[in-house]
């Protein structure tokens, strides 16, 4: 899980450090990496990253361009993290499939808030395992032989 969700982290952070550098940003570099790096801990990460490119924005291009910009680079980030890298890359790493992973960040989120969210990966490759483990005693028990 931890080597699928740094990956996730590096590729997010270079999506945005390139997405604001296209559009002129000076600080692209550090408020994309920062970005990246903070998205471990889910929508906080990505929040501040926001505030801060929105901030840095304002201040150089005092202008709207700057709120469009930014939300063009985090609206596609957050699509494209959310709906193909995550899925792929963490769901591979633990064993989830893609639809599951999706499934499992908005079940858990839904039910436990937040930190439903932040457990949400980890406890469904769990069960998972447990499934897969009971499964496979049951298979070879005396009540399925017979």
């Amino acid at each position: 899980y931890l080597r699928g969700q740094s990956l996730v982290m590096l590729i997010m952070a270079v999506f945005y450090s390139t997405g604001l550098s296209l559009f002129g940003l000076d600080l692209a570099l550090p408020i994309g990496f920062f970005t990246g790096l903070a998205m471990f801990i889910p929508y906080i990460g990505f929040g501040v990253g926001l505030g801060l490119a929105t901030l840095a924005g304002l201040l150089q291009f005092m202008s709207i361009k700057a709120l469009v910009m930014v939300a063009v680079v985090y609206g596609i980030g957050q699509v494209i993290e959310g709906f193909i890298i995550t899925p792929r890359l963490v769901g591979k790493r633990i064993g989830l499939h893609p639809l599951a992973v999706i499934f499992a960040l908005l079940a858990f989120g839904q039910l436990f808030g937040f930190v439903g969210v932040l457990v949400a990966l980890p406890a469904s490759a769990v069960l998972l395992v447990a499934m897969r483990r009971l499964r496979s005693g049951y298979l070879a028990s005396q009540l399925y032989q017979s």
